[in-house]
């Protein structure tokens, strides 16, 4: 992919905004905003799962989570309907956010409207694009959050999580996944949602 102007603009951008990101995470000694190290992981593994990707795509990828501290899910009924809301109004939120640094970036309307039919997941398991970007967050998900979800919840809690991702993915996904070097506690996790 030769990236153009606009793509090295949007990319400024959604960086520039997850910078504000008031949570903080470490690694490897750095401290990063929470949201841009989210980011800057969903870049990477792009890359990796996907090398042809195109810049809509990377786009999409980068802004997954842009700004996701402003819609906080203690703002919702901690219930499954309070939780499907919020992921919904987040992922518009994203869409919007993100249609408006394209467009101060020179994108036509029918870039911003393919890069919010990824980010709203539109047509999954239909839309190719779309599934490699479900792809791609569920490979985030299972490296580098999923160690840290499993030491707040029971076994029981993290294996249903760990099948439902799985059923989100593809076949590719799903080998990729297999291939990520998670922990031996980890792992054995994911053989039980596997067997199950």
């Amino acid at each position: 992919m030769t990236p153009s102007s606009g793509f090295e603009q949007v990319i400024r951008g959604i960086d520039q905004v997850n910078e504000q990101d008031p949570n903080r995470q470490t690694v490897a000694g750095k401290d990063w905003p929470k949201e841009r190290l989210y980011s800057e992981r969903m870049t990477q593994q792009l890359k990796m799962f996907a090398p042809d990707a195109g810049e809509l795509l990377h786009i999409a990828a980068r802004a997954q989570h842009i700004r996701r501290w402003a819609i906080p899910r203690s703002d919702y009924p901690m219930d499954r309907a309070g939780y499907k809301r919020w992921r919904s109004e987040l992922a518009q939120y994203h869409a919007d956010l993100t249609g408006h640094l394209m467009a101060e970036a020179g994108y036509d309307q029918k870039a911003q409207q393919r890069v919010s039919a990824l980010l709203l997941k539109q047509r999954l398991k239909q839309d190719a694009e779309v599934q490699l970007l479900e792809d791609v967050i569920c490979l985030v998900f299972l490296q580098f959050y999923l160690e840290d979800f499993a030491a707040g919840h029971d076994d029981a809690k993290v294996v249903s999580i760990i099948a439902k991702t799985w059923g989100k993915m593809s076949a590719q996904g799903q080998t990729a996944a297999l291939a990520l070097p998670l922990s031996p506690a980890m792992l054995a996790l994911v053989k039980q949602a596997l067997a199950g």
